[in-house]
């Protein structure tokens, strides 16, 4: 357990220092409500469908943009093996087209008991976003690791506290 608090210790001082260092040079880097998001787990369409996953992965989690290429997020949910699994993270999505953001999520996670023994991992994922005012969604391709994660496209719809 206290290999695994090292761990994700590290990894979120590492993803805060790269979202200040992203972030450094804007004229306004003060909290502002408009750019916090609530994000309320994910919904997994597996592309194994014969063995028996959980779909609906229901959680909590927090995305706050900073700029218009970098947000960090943070969150729990319950995963595709019916285990809770908890993530840290940054997006990184500097292209935009029609309107939809373009880039990767880059992180680490935990709780998924056939990879590393659930303990914490590091992913880089590709993501699209959509935002329109209150509402929005990331969408993410997430690849398969032999038998220990499976592949699936994944959603996370967001609620936006302040418009």
């Amino acid at each position: 357990m206290r290999f695994s608090r090292i761990h994700l210790n590290a990894a979120a001082l590492a993803c805060f220092a790269l979202l200040c260092s992203a972030a450094h040079g804007d004229e306004d880097t003060a909290f502002e409500a408009n750019r916090l998001w609530l994000n309320a787990g994910f919904y997994s369409a597996h592309f194994d469908t014969d063995k028996g996953l959980r779909n609906a992965n229901p959680g909590l989690g927090f995305e706050y943009r900073l700029n218009d290429n970098w947000s960090a997020t943070a969150g729990r949910f319950t995963n595709s093996d019916s285990a809770h699994s908890r993530y840290v993270g940054a997006y990184y999505q500097p292209w935009t087209v029609s309107g939809i953001k373009l880039g990767v999520v880059a992180g680490v996670f935990n709780g998924y008991p056939k990879a590393f023994n659930g303990d914490w991992f590091p992913a880089v994922l590709p993501v699209a976003t959509l935002e329109q005012g209150h509402w929005g969604l990331n969408v993410a391709l997430v690849p398969p690791l032999k038998d220990r994660l499976y592949g699936a496209v994944s959603f996370q719809l967001k609620l936006r506290f302040k418009d």
